[in-house]
């Protein structure tokens, strides 16, 4: 059958179409979580989308907080393993979806293309989009047939503290966190509120819609352009702890501009008190 999935987002209607086709049906996660509650593994047992596998982002998408933030990233070998277990492998499609926005989605979409899985897609506008388009869930637990899925490092770009300092300085380094946790006037999270000198602003809320999908490439590439992602400077993106960030990681993808993502992100940052913070500019 013809490929249904070009770039990094694939539609309800599209993943409804590869499930039907046993040659061509994926591996689909379940990556509902939020930053207050976590994991939310009650709600995907409630109802999900049918054959998907549910992850917990904090368990099986990070390695435990420490100096290298609060969410680091996991390592090749646990990663893969983690993979395994949920039946991924290298030569079939995986479709990653949250609650609706990808925030959580785009994590595990960055962790497998940095960790060389040739084929992710991220479900625009997530469940409920899945929903919406008048889709059934399915309850209960899935257990799926392992895996064969090698973890190797090397497939996306990252910065480490560094580097995103350098790309503040001569490049766009963005910062993907509200505003008000950008300037420092709220900080309700890390200890330290502020941002990295030489960053930009641009909350990941704003790559999206009303219903939760991402707004059209040329949308962004004009949104990223006044940022200064233009004439082949660096881009890198932050934010609390990494997750959110491969969000806009992958929204300037769409924009068709390469980025790095940095993925100690600021609760790595402050952790040195040498570093400087700046603050205001929200």
């Amino acid at each position: 059958m013809p490929d249904l999935v070009r770039g990094p987002l694939i539609a309800a209607e599209t993943l409804a179409e590869l499930i039907a086709t046993p040659q061509a049906a994926p591996s689909i996660l379940d990556v509902r979580w939020e930053l207050a509650a976590g994991a939310e593994r009650g709600r995907y047992l409630e109802g999900h989308i049918p054959g998907a596998v549910f992850v917990d982002l904090d368990r099986q998408l990070s390695d435990p907080p420490s100096q290298r933030g609060r969410h680091p990233l996991p390592g090749a070998e646990r990663f893969g393993a983690e993979m395994r277990a949920l039946g991924v492998s290298s030569r079939r499609r995986v479709v990653v979806y949250d609650a609706a926005t990808s925030m959580a989605a785009a994590r595990a979409w960055w962790l497998l293309r940095y960790f060389g899985h040739p084929e992710v897609a991220v479900l625009d506008g997530g469940l409920a989009a899945w929903v919406a388009a008048g889709r059934e869930l399915q309850g209960g637990d899935v257990t799926p047939e392992p895996g064969d899925f090698v973890a190797r490092e090397g497939g996306m770009a990252v910065a480490g503290a560094e580097e995103a300092a350098g790309i503040a300085a001569r490049g766009l380094l963005i910062d993907a966190r509200a505003p008000e946790r950008f300037s420092g006037a709220l900080e309700p999270i890390d200890p330290v509120a502020g941002h990295i000198p030489g960053a930009c602003n641009r909350p990941t809320a704003e790559n999206l819609d009303g219903a939760g999908r991402f707004l059209p490439p040329e949308v962004l590439r004009e949104a990223f352009a006044r940022l200064g992602a233009r004439g082949g400077a660096p881009v890198a993106a932050y934010c609390g702890s990494g997750v959110t960030a491969a969000h806009e990681v992958l929204a300037l993808e769409l924009a068709g501009c390469p980025a790095a993502l940095y993925p100690g992100s600021w609760s790595e940052w402050i952790a040195d008190p040498r570093r400087p913070v700046a603050r205001g500019g929200g």
